[in-house]
């Protein structure tokens, strides 16, 4: 039995090949992952000019390599990263959205005066 996860042993029992998955990932695919990052803190947190963006960019690289540092496998690292943006996006939707039930704390009554509106 001869396929790239497996290694055959004298004993003709099959072996798990135990190489590191960050070998096979390449530093230009890291680069890319920490872009993609960036553009999603640009989104969503303030930064201002080149001192802010040099920030972003250190807590997009601290962010990717301790995921990478975490992660067990390849896919592993990509859910992590990918569930953590999917979760900013949804907060900054969430926080763009208007509440459909505005408060009006001067008045519990609507305006006809025989309709109340609270107990």
């Amino acid at each position: 039995m001869d396929n790239n996860n497996w290694r055959s042993i004298q004993g003709g029992e099959p072996m798990i090949d135990n190489t590191d998955w960050r070998t096979q990932l390449q530093h230009d695919s890291r680069q890319r992952i920490v872009n993609k990052i960036m553009d999603t803190l640009k989104k969503h947190l303030p930064f201002s000019g080149q001192d802010g963006l040099l920030e972003l960019k250190k807590t997009a690289e601290r962010f990717e390599e301790k995921i990478y540092s975490a992660a067990t496998s390849q896919y592993d690292y990509l859910r992590k990263i990918s569930l953590k943006m999917l979760s900013m996006e949804n907060k900054s939707q969430n926080n763009n959205v208007p509440n459909p039930f505005p408060s009006n704390p001067t008045n519990s009554r609507t305006t006809d005066p025989g309709i109340t509106m609270c107990c």
